[in-house]
C-alpha cells in the first residue's frame, strides 16, 4: 500500500508508531508526506520501501538531507494532481474534529479533501482539543473509520519577533498595499512585520494563515482570511475556531481564482533565500542545507505578476549571517522564475521591475546590495 499522511500542524501523530511498526513488518509499505513544520521523532520514514514528500517542510529536513525521504519538486497547486496520479494513496492517515453535524478537518484542508472526494479512504482519530477552521461541509462518515479520540492539539509553531530589518522592509511592501487588496504573505518574522505595518483594511489570502493575522484583526484592518493550513500557537487557534476560514488546495492555489481581481487584486508577498543579477529566486536551501520546499512560492507570485492590478513581490534582507543574498549562481533550482517577479524590496528599498529589460533589472537590483555590490568592483 501507499499510505499518505496528512499533512499541517494537525497531523496525526498519535498514529505515527503504530504506522512505523507495520512499516518495519510489512517491508513494503511507501508512505507519502506534505508539509510538515516540526520533526516528528516518532514516524520513522527508514522502514518503508518508499518514502515521498510533495512539500519538504523545517520538520523534514533531515530525513532529506539523509535521504529516507524523497523531496518531489512540485508547486503545491499541482500537488491534488499528482496524488490523483502517479502518487495516489490507497489510504489516507488524518486527524478530525467532530463538529455538530459530522467530521471535518481542524487546523488545514490541503490536499487531504481532495483525496477524500476522489474515494480514497481515511483512518483517523479524533481530536478532541483542535480547532475547527473547515469552511467545507462535513466528510462522508462512510469514507472514514475512526480508529479513536486523542487529545492532542494542533502542534504550535512560534516565531521570533520581528527585527529592526524585518520592519524596514516591511515598511517599503506595505507602500505597495491598497485598501482593500488581497494580500499573501508567510509565517515568520517578516510576515508579522508586513501585517503589521499595513494600515489599511485588507484580505489576507495565504496558502499558511500566520498568527499575524489575530493582531490585523484586532486593530479592525482585516477583512476576510482565506488559507489552506494555519500555523502559530494556541492563541492563533482559539481565534479561528468555529470560522470558516481553510479551502483545499485547489481553491486556495487555483491560478484563475488567484490572478482575478474580484473581490480585490493580489498583492503576493514573498521571500527567498537567494535571489541572483537577473531576478531569479530560490527558496528550496543553500549548497549546505534544505530549508524548504517549492511550496506555493511559484503560484502566488505568477498569479501577482499575471493579476491586472495586483504585484508579485519578493522581499529579502540583503544579507544572511555575514552573506549577501544576491548571488551570481543560484544554490539550488530556480523555484520561481524572474518573469513572474515585478518588485524586489530589501532593507534599502524597493525595486520596480516591470517593463525593465534584462541589463535594466540588473542595475535595479543591484541598488539594493549595496554592500554586494561595492564587494564585486573591488575584485
Amino acid at each position: 500500500m501507499r499510505i499518505a499522511v496528512a499533512d499541517g500542524t494537525g497531523t496525526p501523530r498519535a498514529l505515527f508508531p503504530d504506522l512505523s511498526r507495520l512499516a518495519a513488518h510489512h517491508g513494503d509499505l511507501r508512505l507519502v508526506l506534505g508539509w510538515m513544520p516540526h520533526a516528528e521523532p516518532t514516524l520513522d520514514a527508514r522502514p518503508f520501501a518508499d518514502a515521498r514528500t510533495v512539500m519538504s517542510g523545517w520538520g523534514l529536513r533531515r530525513p532529506v538531507e539523509e535521504g529516507s525521504v524523497r523531496s518531489v519538486p512540485v508547486r503545491l497547486s499541482a500537488v491534488p494532481s499528482l496524488l490523483a496520479g502517479p502518487l495516489r494513496p490507497d489510504l489516507v492517515l488524518a486527524s478530525l474534529v467532530r463538529t455538530p453535524d459530522g467530521l471535518r478537518f481542524g487546523a488545514e484542508v490541503s490536499w487531504m479533501r481532495g483525496a477524500v472526494l476522489a474515494g480514497v479512504p481515511v483512518a483517523a482519530v479524533v481530536s478532541r482539543t483542535a480547532p475547527h477552521a473547515d469552511a467545507g461541509p462535513p466528510l462522508p462518515e462512510d469514507a472514514i473509520t475512526v480508529l479513536g479520540e486523542t487529545d492532542d492539539a494542533p502542534r504550535e509553531v512560534a516565531f521570533s519577533a520581528p527585527g529592526d530589518v524585518d520592519r524596514r522592509i516591511a515598511a517599503h511592501i506595505a507602500r505597495w498595499v491598497p485598501e482593500g487588496a488581497r494580500v499573501q504573505v508567510g509565517p515568520g518574522r517578516l510576515g508579522a512585520a508586513v501585517l503589521d505595518a499595513i494600515d489599511v483594511p485588507v484580505r489576507v489570502d495565504s496558502g499558511l494563515l500566520p498568527e499575524s493575522i489575530v493582531d490585523l484583526d484586532a486593530r479592525g484592518l482585516l477583512i476576510e482570511a482565506f488559507g489552506a493550513y494555519m500555523v502559530g500557537t494556541k492563541r492563533l487557534h482559539d481565534w479561528a475556531h468555529g470560522r470558516p476560514l481553510l479551502h483545499p488546495l485547489e481553491v486556495t492555489h487555483d491560478p484563475s481564482r488567484l490572478c482575478s481581481d474580484e473581490p480585490s487584486p493580489l498583492i503576493a508577498v514573498n521571500t527567498a533565500v537567494e535571489i541572483d543579477r537577473a531576478g531569479q529566486v530560490n527558496v528550496e536551501g543553500t549548497v549546505a542545507a534544505v530549508v524548504g520546499g517549492i511550496g506555493g512560492h511559484p503560484d502566488y507570485a505568477a498569479a501577482g505578476a499575471r493579476s491586472r492590478t495586483g504585484l508579485s513581490i519578493v522581499a529579502v534582507a540583503s544579507e544572511h549571517r555575514g552573506g549577501s543574498t544576491l548571488v551570481e549562481t543560484l544554490s539550488r533550482p530556480v523555484t520561481t522564475a524572474s518573469h513572474d517577479v515585478d518588485v524586489v524590496v530589501t532593507e534599502h528599498g524597493s525595486a520596480d521591475l516591470r517593463g525593465l529589460d534584462r541589463s535594466e533589472r540588473a542595475a535595479a537590483l543591484a541598488e539594493l546590495w549595496p554592500q554586494a555590490c561595492a564587494s564585486s568592483k573591488t575584485q
